[in-house]
């Protein structure tokens, strides 16, 4: 059965996410509907709906008239066994020491490796994307040179192979934290899947605005593998959730998006180290 999807732009957060509630008030009804940002500084914000019926192309012509926004561009997706397409195109990856696979490649995993089980369902984040593997590459380089950090925090978690990466090579629980209790439950499964229980905790937070956070700051290593915008916005709470010395690996930043981060997060006392570019995702290493 085809499934259906609704995508529009207009200017605006206030609009945009107006639009995106109006939205949800469609017959027949979106099955999701998301609100985001477009990160190229042009102020535009994208609104889109998924749908297993056809959508009503009047009632989303009308909401674009109204919210002044482009018209909406409806597309019809054919139907696909996502998960089996993932296993079939999703090869693993090696960042460093570490080796993210899906359980289909469990008889790949090379020796001497630091393997990461993110199974192809959960394949957001599972270091196959630039800004993951950049973040991991950061980590086994500050370990290469050294640093064995002692108090970890990933902000922005997704499934956690982050946090769960530190908990690997360093001896001290790490820290998972998203906004989205789908991610953290997500988080979970990843660490029990991992046997990381008890060695990554995993909680709902906005940023560092967790009482468990806040209790174990300073951390002596951030990661942050976000978007440019929640990365800036995030950067006084950095400066004081870091400790003196202490480490910061953000990514989630296009390649020319960087020297705004680099220039925010200097301003705040926390200054370059070492960038790297994966395709268009920049990751940064950074120390306070």
């Amino acid at each position: 059965m085809p499934t259906y999807t609704a995508l529009t732009t207009l200017t605006g957060k206030a609009p945009a996410e107006a639009l995106g509630e109006a939205m949800e008030r469609l017959e027949p009804e979106p099955t999701g509907v998301g609100v985001f940002e477009i990160e190229d500084g042009s102020g535009l914000w994208e609104v889109g709906a998924y749908f297993v019926e056809a959508p009503d192309q009047a009632g989303l012509a009308v909401l674009a008239a109204a919210f002044d926004a482009k018209p909406f561009a409806i597309s019809e997706l054919p139907e696909t066994d996502w998960v089996a397409k993932v296993k079939r195109e999703l090869a693993p990856v090696e960042a460093g020491r570490f080796f993210v696979y899906g359980s289909h490649d469990a008889d790949n995993v090379p020796e001497n490796s630091e393997p990461l089980l993110i199974e192809a369902a959960m394949a957001f984040g599972t270091g196959h994307h630039g800004t993951t593997q950049g973040c991991l590459l950061a980590l086994d380089r500050l370990d290469q040179q050294g640093i064995a950090c002692e108090n970890v925090a990933d902000i922005g978690c997704g499934t956690a192979v982050l946090a769960m990466a530190a908990a690997r090579i360093w001896p001290n629980p790490a820290l998972a934290s998203d906004i989205d209790p789908v991610a953290v439950e997500v988080a979970e499964a990843n660490v029990k899947v991992n046997n990381l229980e008890g060695r990554v905790n995993c909680v709902v937070a906005a940023g560092f605005d967790a009482p468990v956070l806040a209790e174990a700051a300073p951390f002596d290593l951030v990661f942050a593998n976000i978007l440019k915008g929640p990365l800036i916005d995030l950067s006084p709470d950095m400066a004081k959730s870091l400790q003196e010395g202490g480490y910061a690996i953000l990514s989630g930043i296009l390649n020319e998006q960087a020297d705004e981060v680099i220039g925010v997060y200097a301003r705040n006392g926390i200054n370059l180290v070492h960038r790297e570019e994966i395709g268009e995702w920049t990751t940064l290493t950074l120390k306070k």
